[in-house]
């Protein structure tokens, strides 16, 4: 959810690149899983959705499905689990992108609960991870749910950094252009490409005036309303002082420090903490800043799906809070 820094990227990159042996992870697998009747697994992997660009990937397939596929275009990892709520508005994404690229980069999944082996290997702190691996080998990442704009222009940046390298990165583009040129794409609404440029461009205030212009005249966009809750959200991140969250700690009564302190904590996916923060507030607190709390709660409600379990319980106990 925040957007990725260039120095915290490239150093877990070159710390990946340093440190995984990616060769090794399928004979570790192998040994320690009983021999079976079955046949081997398929070497193409099993699509997690309606795309061939998309597939589940396990410790018994990561040789053929990652390292192997690398040699021709870019495979990027999703590290997930079913109870990372944070995981659930990444990789959403990633599959819509995935999708699009048309085999120009391959989106391979993995559940760390299911396959721990994998996570230990890319030595993961935390989830979502995403790697980017080519050629065999680690060479870009990033660490946490990021807007969709800022992983446009990591991914972008990474094919433009490795088409020379991989072939299948200019082929499946090729055969994109060509499947492209018979139907007639619709135009692209201009508000929000004008909200998503100001976005992309740092410009958070011109972003959020835009979305807000969409939604005063069309108040039931619900791409507008996640838009704006993600571009609110990421400017009050970045520049909240994360030493707020001690200043918040020793003085309760500070309404600006607890609602800047839960935002610094989702920022760095302590989202039960954050969430936990606020209802402690509104418990505590009456009339206005009860209700500065309650809104600051809800619209960080609205930056998961709605069905994420840590957001449904938080919704039961802000209205046993509130009555």
């Amino acid at each position: 959810m925040t957007r990725p820094d260039p120095r915290q990227t490239a150093a877990l990159s070159a710390a990946l690149s340093g440190a995984v042996d990616l060769s090794g992870l399928k004979a570790r697998a192998e040994a320690a899983s009983k021999p079976t009747p079955a046949a081997p697994a398929s070497s193409d992997g099993t699509p997690t959705s309606d795309s061939p660009f998309v597939i589940d990937v396990t410790e018994e397939t990561f040789q053929a499905d990652v390292v192997d596929r690398s040699l021709q275009v870019p495979v990027i990892v999703d590290l997930w689990a079913e109870w990372c709520g944070p995981c659930k508005q990444l990789s959403p994404v990633l599959e819509r992108l995935a999708k699009a690229a048309n085999g120009a980069w391959i989106l391979a999944k993995v559940d760390v609960d299911a396959n721990p082996r994998i996570a230990q290997l890319f030595g993961v702190q935390s989830i979502p991870t995403v790697v980017a691996i080519a050629g065999g080998q680690p060479v870009e990442a990033f660490a946490g749910a990021q807007p969709e704009p800022q992983i446009k222009q990591w991914l972008t940046a990474l094919l433009d950094a490795l088409r020379d390298r991989l072939p299948g990165i200019s082929a499946a583009e090729a055969g994109a252009g060509e499947e492209a040129a018979e139907p007639t794409p619709e135009p692209e609404d201009p508000r929000f490409v004008a909200a998503e440029e100001a976005f992309e461009s740092g410009d958070f205030e011109t972003a959020t005036a835009a979305y807000q212009k969409i939604l005063d005249e069309e108040p039931a966009n619900e791409q507008a309303k996640a838009a704006l809750a993600q571009v609110r959200f990421l400017a009050r991140a970045e520049a909240a002082d994360p030493s707020v969250v001690v200043r918040a700690d020793t003085s309760p009564e500070d309404v600006d420090a607890q609602l800047s302190a839960a935002d610094v904590e989702l920022a760095n996916q302590r989202i039960e903490q954050a969430f936990k923060r606020l209802l402690d507030l509104i418990r505590r607190t009456a009339g206005p800043d009860r209700d500065r709390a309650r809104t600051h709660l809800v619209e960080l409600f609205g930056l998961f799906p709605a069905e994420d379990p840590l957001v449904a319980k938080a919704r039961r106990d802000l209205a046993s809070a509130l009555f």
